[in-house]
């Protein structure tokens, strides 16, 4: 797995290798509001997670994650500061998504 050091420089990284899509969280799903694509998450596995901490700010700290459907033909990525996803996902998504922190 490539090291990135940026949120910038990973997402870039991760498009080229075809993480096109950029899901954000509903509850119970990964969500693409520009195709519509809906991942539940026993539908999909993260199989890269960047993590960025900020300097001298706890507000700059980030996790990138690649996405991919069991099928192999969705690929995207889900940005989420520490923390926030708890607010509005899952309990099944918040463990998904633990698994790799």
């Amino acid at each position: 797995m490539e090291s990135y050091d940026t949120v910038v420089a990973a997402l870039n990284g991760l498009k080229t290798k075809g993480y096109t899509i950029n899901f954000n969280i509903a509850f119970d799903k990964l969500i693409c509001s520009e195709n519509k694509t809906c991942l539940n998450p026993h539908e999909f596995e993260i199989v890269e997670v960047h993590r960025f901490e900020g300097n001298s700010n706890p507000e700059d700290e980030d996790v990138v994650y690649a996405v991919e459907s069991h099928s192999g033909d969705i690929k995207g990525v889900l940005t989420s500061a520490y923390g926030l996803y708890a607010d509005s996902a899952s309990a099944d998504m918040i463990r998904k998504l633990s698994m790799h922190q």
